[in-house]
């Protein structure tokens, strides 16, 4: 792990020597290995960064309060520490908030955006679906031992589940996800969700964008995610009809596929021919 200069400091990782640089935005609570899936199918022929949000995983604790635009300012700090003038951009639930206010404040610094699973934010917006806010109260205020379960159900729609053997795959969760990030960080996290509102500025957005959004998400409605769609002038959207929140994982070759054209369709040489 490599950590930003400054305060907070942010610890990343670069895997890959050549090819497009593209920069993944991790969601609430998670640190960045969690887009593993992603990384492997990329890291062949694109140079891809990870980081931990500030308060998580190994970059230093939050100071204070913060928004969703200052953790868009990390995320900046993160490409000049890698010296890249721009990159790609992906981000996922609250990284895709993140991403947003990136691509607002710095648009000269995104090549391409996509966001996945994740909204504009707006009154209500954040209120998480009836069928997933239980699951949601368990993975963040339950014990250990109930959390891996209880966020296996929230990710992920039943019969994904089922064609998984159960211990499997919550050892695997165990490896990937780690411990919860300290309840003050997810704490400020969601209060910066929940202030989240990016609906009057995205008429305005001119990064060539993909939204991906997911039919069985219980943690973003899907009509949500449409919606966000529907705002940014001339974004493709992708709609994974079977999708859980879990997306980066369960649809992970299909997801790195639709990556790859994004970014490829949207490198300086392609657009130059």
């Amino acid at each position: 792990m490599r950590r930003t200069p400054g305060t907070p400091r942010l610890a990343y990782e670069l895997v890959g020597t050549e090819g497009p640089p593209v920069l993944l935005v991790m969601g609430l609570g998670m640190r960045g290995r969690v887009w593993r899936p992603q990384v492997d199918a990329l890291r062949a022929d694109h140079r891809v960064a990870t980081f931990d949000h500030r308060g998580v995983g190994e970059s230093d604790p939050a100071p204070g309060s913060f928004t969703l635009a200052e953790l868009a300012g990390d995320a900046l700090r993160v490409l000049d520490a890698l010296g890249w003038s721009s990159a790609h951009v992906v981000g996922v639930s609250m990284g895709g908030m993140v991403a947003q206010e990136l691509a607002l404040a710095a648009p000269e610094r995104v090549r391409s955006l996509a966001l996945i699973a994740t909204h504009a934010g707006g009154a209500g917006a954040w209120r998480i679906p009836l069928g997933g806010l239980a699951r949601f109260l368990a993975v963040n205020l339950g014990r250990d031992d109930e959390r891996f379960g209880a966020l296996a159900a929230l990710l992920y729609p039943r019969d994904f589940l089922r064609s998984f053997e159960r211990e499997a795959l919550l050892a695997r969760m165990r490896e990937h996800l780690g411990g919860r990030a300290p309840a003050r960080t997810r704490q400020l996290q969601m209060r910066a969700v929940m202030r989240h509102d990016t609906r009057a500025r995205l008429a305005g957005l001119a990064v060539p964008t993909l939204v991906v959004s997911c039919g069985r998400d219980l943690l973003v409605r899907p009509a949500r995610q449409r919606e966000l769609a529907a705002r940014i002038p001339g974004a493709r959207h992708v709609h994974l009809d079977e999708a859980g929140h879990g997306v980066i994982f369960q649809c992970a070759p299909v997801l790195a596929g639709h990556l790859r054209r994004h970014v490829a369709a949207h490198e300086p040489e392609a657009a130059a021919r």
